[in-house]
């Protein structure tokens, strides 16, 4: 317990680098303000469980997590996951269910699977960005043509819905016009400045120009302005055990969407790389805590904690300024936000999530190779027509399949020349050489030498079972296995195999260079049991060629050398 919980270390510096800190505090609480409301009105939650979430997940995160700079909060990746369960189950379903995963995640913390998370392969996790940016995309349609949502829980047909109900004079036209000065504001914004907070500004610009011209588009409306007091959701054992699938589904975006972006936040900054462990901690209890107050499930934030890096933030003290300057809006600035046009937070995300999708990184990937490829459109693929999960499953087995058939293809069954040995003596007693050419003419035909290269497993298995049974005329075969790198009960059963038919035929197996990690496995399947003699297992090849020749010329019996 005692290394996952905050020290006195995390605010190393603070003291020289208050002022950055600061500085970088207001402008992400400035940049996640749009955002939060934006991600809580997809959600189907409202605009307040989109603040709430990112100032008590964003505070909790802050405090107990393991990066000096992540930044955590509602995410597009996380309303992706939490639409479908709204639709299903109902608003009161994702609190519970965010308490169930901030469980999970707390106890992934402890059994220290943080770092085995960031396996996951990187074609993989590109596709799942675009497919979430798709998803983000499809989900502002409505409003950004300001129709009514549609029924329905898959993204793609609800925006298909809501295309066909604009096109038939449903739509508004002035929700349309709102969605055009977002976009255009924040594609300008940065080309003026870097460090101003476009979608602040283009939000203001959308709100200015809808009261200015009296526009007729729907706004977020009322917002409390305090903080509600924790509860718990209540609910029955049955509906927790109907909610247990959603629960792994959040917990595990919001630890493989946090260790990815703390794991970006270090390659932007020189402070000190984060613990993925505590990481998930702090991300785990800021889920727990989180709905208590009516919040949904957060998880760290790549474009928020990307601005904070950018603005300066040398410590966790900058994400929980952050969080208060929400805290502040709440408190004294809910009038204006309630005037808001939805219009403006869907051009937002728009925006947002053409911007989540590294062009040159896709490129990269399906440059690279035709595997990369095929797993990155298939990951986004199963993303936009499933779900989070499954498109992670569908990834990983998929990168998984062709990371086995590349180590299965570089496997492989090698036949070498045999080596030159001393092996008669001439008129003094003195070892004499036999030329290659006579080595060849001598035993060529009758001992064969086989090097086994790479993977001896599932994957290659037949294939080396198929190649080295197929010796028909030779007195003595020797397997090189010093080069094999792994092993697994497949491979030693076909090894197994390959020695039972060869000796079946009156071939002569002996086996060289075995790792002593690789016996074990030979010796528990019965591969070493099928050798015509328990001594027909060799160190050196010197000696596996010494006793091949013997078998052949018939001038000894008896095994000369064993391991």
């Amino acid at each position: 317990m005692k290394r996952l919980l905050p020290r006195a270390a995390d605010y190393a510096g603070l003291r020289q680098g208050w002022r950055s800190d600061l500085v970088a505090g207001l402008t992400v609480g400035v940049v996640a303000l749009p955002l939060a409301l934006a991600f809580g009105i997809t959600t189907g939650l409202g605009a307040q469980a989109g603040l709430i979430t990112a100032i008590v997940a964003g505070l909790v995160a802050a405090v107990f997590g393991g990066s000096s700079v992540q930044v955590s909060g509602p995410t597009g990746a996380m309303t992706v996951v939490l639409v479908p369960i709204v639709e299903r189950n109902g608003t009161d379903a994702v609190l519970v269910v965010g308490i169930m995963a901030g469980v999970l995640v707390v106890a992934a913390a402890f059994a220290k699977v943080g770092r085995y998370l960031a396996y996951v392969p990187w074609p993989v996790i590109e596709g799942f960005t675009v497919g979430i940016a798709i998803l983000i995309f499809l989900q502002q349609v409505p409003s950004a043509l300001g129709v009514p949502k549609p029924e329905g829980e898959n993204s793609a047909a609800i925006a298909f819905r809501a295309v066909r109900a604009a096109l038939e004079g449903d739509g508004v036209a002035s929700a349309s016009v709102l969605v055009v000065v977002v976009i255009g504001v924040m594609l300008v914004v940065p080309r003026i400045r870097r460090t101003l907070p476009a979608s602040l500004i283009a939000v203001a610009a959308a709100t200015i120009v809808a009261k200015l011209f009296d526009l007729d588009a729907a706004r977020i409306g009322e917002l409390p302005n305090s903080l509600p007091l924790p509860s718990l959701p209540s609910t029955s054992f049955g509906e927790m055990s109907d909610l247990a699938s959603a629960a792994v589904a959040v917990a595990l975006l919001a630890a493989i969407e946090s260790l990815l972006s703390a794991k970006v936040a270090d390659g932007m900054t020189d402070t000190v790389p984060h613990d993925p462990d505590r990481e998930l901690f702090g991300q785990g209890l800021a889920n727990v805590v989180s709905p208590l107050f009516g919040g949904m499930p957060a998880t760290g934030a790549i474009a928020r904690t990307a601005v904070n890096v950018r603005s300066g933030a040398r410590t966790r003290v900058a994400a929980i300024i952050h969080a208060l300057v929400l805290v502040l809006v709440v408190l004294f600035g809910s009038d204006v936000v309630a005037d808001i046009p939805l219009a403006a937070l869907a051009g937002v995300l728009i925006v947002t999530a053409f911007r989540m999708v590294e062009v040159h990184n896709v490129r990269a990937v399906v440059r690279s190779t035709r595997s990369d490829a095929i797993t990155l459109v298939l990951t986004t693929a199963a993303t936009v027509a499933f779900d989070l999960i499954v498109a992670i499953e569908v990834g990983v087995a998929v990168a998984a399949l062709f990371a086995l058939r590349h180590i299965a293809r570089n496997a492989e069954a090698v036949r070498e020349r045999l080596p030159v040995l001393y092996a008669r003596r001439d008129s003094d007693g003195d070892a004499e050489r036999i030329s290659p050419d006579d080595e060849a003419d001598l035993l060529h035909d009758h001992i064969l030498v086989y090097r086994l290269d790479g993977a001896l497993f599932f994957g290659a298995a037949q294939r080396f079972l198929t190649e080295l049974t197929a010796v028909t005329d030779a007195q003595v075969v020797i397997l090189r296995m010093s080069q094999v790198q792994v092993l697994d009960a497949t491979g030693a059963q076909a090894l197994g195999e390959i020695v039972r038919e060869l000796e079946s035929r009156g071939i002569t197996v002996l086996i060289k260079g075995v790792q002593p990690r690789h016996l074990k496995i030979l010796a528990a399947v019965g591969t070493l049991a099928r050798l015509r003699h328990e001594n027909h297992l060799f160190d050196t090849l010197d000696d596996a060629v010494t006793h091949a020749r013997r078998h052949v010329t018939g001038a000894a019996q008896e095994p000369l050398a064993h391991a």
